[in-house]
């Protein structure tokens, strides 16, 4: 009876994530009251209560879910291409925009919470600089791995590359809230090219 009665509500908390992001997405962060929340999906604001501690509670799971989906959405991607540094690196630009054109609602929403979410001092409440710097240490380390196995050009430093990857990658969420028709599939491919003749091996 435990096991179907935590289904069920693991169940229910996903449906509440999705539909705040969803809500978030279309009317702001400061209108996305848990009433709204609740109306989306045709629940109480009470019931919310009863699964997260507030709308705080909820948007840092929303905010957490994005990154997670994100995260699970390429992991695949760029394991298939991970055998060469070129194969890598195009996966990992590619995947990770590709996730930004499907879920348009999820890179809208983040967009909201990152600007709703300050504090008064300026820091982000409901995730921050570590987020990012883990994501920009992360591919560091796989450029400098490819790097040292021969597999991308030794002519360039991984942490100067890695961060200007992110921010070009980083740039679209805020692009897609204005421009709902942006080609993100060229901008994917531009900005693949471009660093694929940022890193690649050239013969000598």
């Amino acid at each position: 009876m435990r096991e179907e009665r935590t289904f069920i509500e693991t169940a229910r908390r996903a449906q509440i994530v999705q539909a705040a992001i969803d809500v978030i997405a279309e009317v702001g962060y400061a209108r996305a009251s848990l009433a709204r929340i609740g109306a989306r999906i045709g629940i109480s604001k009470g019931l919310i209560g009863y699964h997260f501690a507030g709308k705080d509670d909820l948007i840092k799971q929303v905010a957490l879910e994005i990154l997670e989906q994100g995260k699970a959405y390429m992991r695949p991607r760029i394991l298939a291409e991970a055998s060469t540094g070129s194969g890598f690196l195009r996966a990992y630009i590619e995947s990770n925009l590709a996730f930004m054109r499907e879920h348009r609602n999820h890179m809208v929403a983040i967009v909201e919470i990152a600007r709703g979410g300050l504090t008064a001092d300026g820091q982000q409440r409901f995730y921050g600089d570590a987020d990012v710097d883990q994501a920009v240490q992360i591919l560091e380390q796989h450029l400098a791995r490819f790097q040292c196995e021969g597999g991308l050009s030794p002519d360039f430093d991984p942490r100067v590359m890695a961060v200007a990857i992110r921010a070009a990658i980083d740039a679209v969420p805020r692009r897609l809230a204005h421009d709902p028709d942006l080609d993100v599939d060229s901008y994917a491919k531009g900005i693949a090219n471009l660093f694929h003749l940022a890193t690649r091996l050239v013969a000598s």
